[in-house]
């Protein structure tokens, strides 16, 4: 049982699929758009585990720079900003708003915590009908770790004034559920895809396909729990 529930934002809360457009119109293939992510993250992830660290806009643009200039193309910052400015536009999957209300209504504690930045996603929590449902909206500026280092999680613990181990974090991303479980939280992967977990990181507390099914397990509690 928990009190606070810690959502990833990028591909658990909201549909990267938008973004192709706007790799296809920097004159990028659609499938750059994966390559992208997983570069961005990597590098995000190196500066961490150097002790280092720069931002997702920071990094996702000079990532994005290289990939314009092995395909031959001038990248401007023009270029580099029109696609990146998406981010602020992407649509939730169908299942975040129904099933985040559920909890939210449960008496469930919801934030979020990203590590790209919490402004960027204002827009799209608000036209996505959530932004009155999360009581803090994170990023990893503050302690300057990204996700999977525990400094991330525990930042958002000492925000809502919980032990770690009275918070859960869903993500649809394994590296992000073994590092919060590392952290001490318990890890709930939100598997949309039916993709197998890898059996390197430590197991999720929780397999559920989206948030609506995560609402019904009786993993996170329910106001009635705290009127007993």
């Amino acid at each position: 049982m928990i009190d606070v529930l810690v959502l990833d934002v990028n591909e658990t809360l909201t549909d990267l699929e938008p973004l192709r457009d706007g790799f296809a119109a920097a004159g990028l293939p659609g499938h750059s758009l994966d390559a992208w992510f997983a570069a961005t993250l990597r590098d995000g992830f190196a500066l961490t585990a150097a002790g280092a660290y720069a931002d997702f806009r920071a990094i996702g643009g000079d990532v994005l720079a290289a990939q314009l200039a092995a395909a031959g193309i001038e990248p401007t910052e023009e270029t580099i900003g029109q696609v990146l400015s998406d981010f602020t536009r992407l649509p939730l999957h169908p299942d975040v708003e129904p099933g985040l209300r559920r909890l939210h209504e449960a008496g469930v504690r919801i934030v979020t915590l990203t590590n790209g930045s919490a402004a960027m996603s204002e827009r799209v929590f608000t036209e996505g009908g959530i932004i009155d449902l999360l009581e803090h909206r994170l990023d990893v500026a503050t302690p300057q770790r990204w996700k999977p280092h525990p400094d991330a999680y525990r930042y958002a613990a000492d925000v809502c004034g919980v032990p770690v181990e009275r918070m859960g974090l869903a993500a649809v991303h394994p590296w992000d559920i073994d590092g919060a479980r590392r952290a001490g939280l318990r890890g709930f992967y939100i598997d949309r895809r039916n993709t197998p977990y890898p059996k390197a990181f430590l197991a999720p507390d929780l397999i559920v396909e989206d948030f609506v099914a995560l609402e019904s397990h009786g993993q996170i509690r329910r106001r009635t729990d705290t009127a007993t």
